[in-house]
């Protein structure tokens, strides 16, 4: 029997790049913007958590009610405030081994032998953001983003409903891969029948990210075993 075609999702934050914090400031700008609490999210660790989950936590901290018009209002407050932190975020960086595993993949990706897209809880737009300044976005046609629910699993689950249809395929019939660097990716990966690489390069040991249940583990994405798993 042949081997199901790939969908294979990369996570953004820690796993693909990491902003210097330009996501914190400019959640806090967009907090202190529209709430007058630029300080709402003090404290709380954003790892593999949706925009929409980060926005429901600071309005609750705020005392706001989580109504869409001032999701929105924030939505577009910080979206504008992203643009402006992440190209003078001095400490910006793209992780080791991303570039070469991306251009590697993303042939077989136009090829139609894979699916790369993005797992992420950013909205689309901030993903769009905070990898144009690597030139990065142009890998990721396609993925599943904070917009597309505040459950990570509904994220993914949209991504993988997206791979599959630009392989030409149902999602049953292929193969889901997430590539990720929290225990909440793991959870998402299994979720939605895939497995997890799981990468440490956003601060959680690999015994944390067994623990959730990774099956596979690379301490970052220079290691050839990430390429020998993901390519088709």
């Amino acid at each position: 029997m042949p081997a199901r075609p790939k969908i294979v999702l990369f996570d953004l934050d820690g796993t693909l790049v990491l902003t210097g914090g330009a996501g914190r400031r400019a959640m806090r700008r967009a907090f202190d913007a529209v709430c007058g609490r630029g300080d709402a999210l003090d404290g709380v660790d954003f790892r593999g958590m949706t925009d929409r989950a980060i926005f429901r936590v600071g309005l609750g901290a705020a005392g706001y009610p989580t109504g869409d018009d001032v999701s929105e209002a924030l939505r577009a407050r910080y979206l504008a405030f992203l643009a402006e932190e992440v190209p003078r975020s001095p400490r910006y960086t793209v992780l080791p081994g991303v570039e070469r595993i991306v251009a590697a993949l993303h042939p077989a990706h136009t090829n139609r032998q894979l699916a790369l897209g993005l797992g992420t809880g950013n909205f689309q737009d901030g993903a769009r953001i905070k990898l144009r300044r690597a030139g990065l976005d142009v890998f990721f046609a396609f993925g599943g983003f904070g917009c597309d629910g505040e459950d990570r699993t509904a994220v993914i689950d949209a991504g993988v409903v997206r791979g599959a249809k630009h392989l030409g395929r149902e999602p049953r019939g292929c193969a889901v891969w997430i590539v990720g660097d929290t225990p909440r990716d793991v959870h998402a990966a299994h979720a939605v029948g895939g497995v997890c690489l799981a990468v440490g390069t956003g601060g959680y040991s690999e015994q944390a990210l067994r623990d959730a249940g990774a099956e596979h583990f690379v301490p970052d994405l220079r290691d050839q075993r990430a390429l020998d798993l993901l390519a088709p």
